[in-house]
């Protein structure tokens, strides 16, 4: 074979090469990051709501109209500042009402005591002095006729007249010791229900006496007013809410975290507070109380979580639905990569990481969670790649163009 034979059949093969490497799709993108060393933290994230630590309700204790509002909710009010007057005007006079009532009860009960009214009494007395002496003077003058009649000085008949007008005298005596002890009978029933009035005339004057002072609602503390629902005019009924007010830089936050979570809540746990309200602004707080029990919020089963806050800035206002993420576990310099990086397989985890051109399989073991990262305990080390998931379809032996992820 000629030297020109050999070189056209070697230019064609080649060409047929180019042709046929021309023809043939690249390889596919594969996204990758490198598994490096962070702080990182697992939290829960959830909704709360703001309250204050110690509130003070100050609710209506009689119905009636408000006649004046001498405070403005959100500004800060000093102890016993006023804030509500409500009138009061039917509690004064049935005040009064009252009052007399209870002297007459301690008139009657006095009386009862000293075993009726003097005038009875007097006169009882009276009569019974006068009947003792009436029966002493009959007695003596039959005494008197027995002797006349024993040396028949005296007759019979007039004995037994005076023995007569004697029993007579003597039956009276005892008619007047039932009356005294019908009166005794009777003063002690006096004296039971004459107490018995006195103690609901005292208690009564002491009720109208606290709605009275109620009337005049004022800040119990040094504090805010956060709530104030009335204005002059409106007409409140029994319990109806005045008032709140609370020294607002102590406030904590009720958290509903959903009952798969609870198991990893600690007292003393870090929490971030963010409000949509305020962009950007954290508030930090930790959990004083974590759920004794669950409960039903709308379709969840949560715990409830009390986070204390701080807020000397007075920022955060009670009622107000906040953000919450309770950091359950940190981890100081932990080997991470992307939680997308990680796959589940039979309850295995494991990344494809990439070799050269090649992806391949790696069983790994994961530790703490985070909202974006995992941590890695075993299978990887740092600066290895791992590939994330895109448009290509990851899987074992894949050859692929890398790029790092920014």
């Amino acid at each position: 074979m000629s030297k020109t034979r050999i070189v056209v059949i070697v230019a064609g093969v080649g060409l047929l090469v180019l042709l046929l490497l021309a023809q043939r799709e690249p390889a596919p993108l594969v996204m990758a990051a490198q598994a490096h060393r962070e702080n990182l933290s697992a939290a829960i994230s959830s909704n709360g709501k703001v309250e204050p630590v110690a509130p003070h309700v100050l609710r209506a204790q009689f119905a009636t109209f408000v006649e004046r509002v001498a405070a403005l909710e959100g500004k800060n009010v000093k102890a016993g500042q006023p804030l509500v007057e409500l009138q009061s005007a039917e509690m004064q006079a049935g005040l009064a009402r009252a009052k007399q009532e209870m002297v007459t009860a301690e008139d009657q009960l006095r009386a009862a005591r000293s075993g009726g009214s003097p005038e009875e009494v007097a006169q009882l007395e009276s009569d019974r002095r006068k009947n003792d002496a009436e029966v002493s003077r009959l007695r003596r003058e039959r005494e008197a006729l027995e002797r006349l009649v024993a040396k028949q000085a005296a007759t019979r008949d007039e004995l037994d007249q005076k023995k007569l007008e004697l029993e007579r005298a003597e039956a009276q005596a005892r008619l007047l010791q039932q009356k005294k002890e019908e009166l005794g009978r009777r003063t002690k029933v006096d004296a039971e229900r004459a107490t018995l009035a006195l103690e609901k005339a005292r208690s009564e004057v002491l009720d109208l006496q606290e709605k009275i002072r109620s009337a005049h609602a004022v800040a119990p503390v040094d504090g805010t007013v956060y709530t104030l629902p009335v204005r002059a005019g409106d007409f409140v009924e029994v319990g109806a809410l005045l008032a709140e007010v609370a020294d607002l830089r102590q406030v904590r936050v009720r958290a509903f975290v959903d009952e798969p979570e609870m198991g990893a809540l600690e007292e003393g746990q870090a929490v971030d507070i963010t409000w949509d309200a305020i962009p950007g602004r954290v508030w930090n707080g930790r959990t004083v109380q974590v759920p004794k029990a669950v409960e039903a919020r709308g379709t969840r089963s949560v715990g409830v979580v009390l986070i204390s806050v701080e807020n000397d800035k007075l920022e955060l206002l009670p009622n107000t639905n906040v953000n919450v993420r309770i950091r359950v576990r940190e981890r100081a310099n932990a080997l991470v990569v992307p939680r997308a990086a990680v796959r589940a397989d039979d309850g295995r985890r494991y990344v494809f990481v990439v070799e050269g051109g090649t992806l391949r399989r790696r069983e790994v073991r994961v530790g703490i969670a985070g909202a974006t990262m995992y941590e890695i305990l075993e299978g990887l080390k740092e600066g290895d790649r791992v590939a994330l998931p895109g448009a290509v379809e990851l899987r074992d032996g894949l050859a692929a163009r890398v790029e790092d992820q920014k």
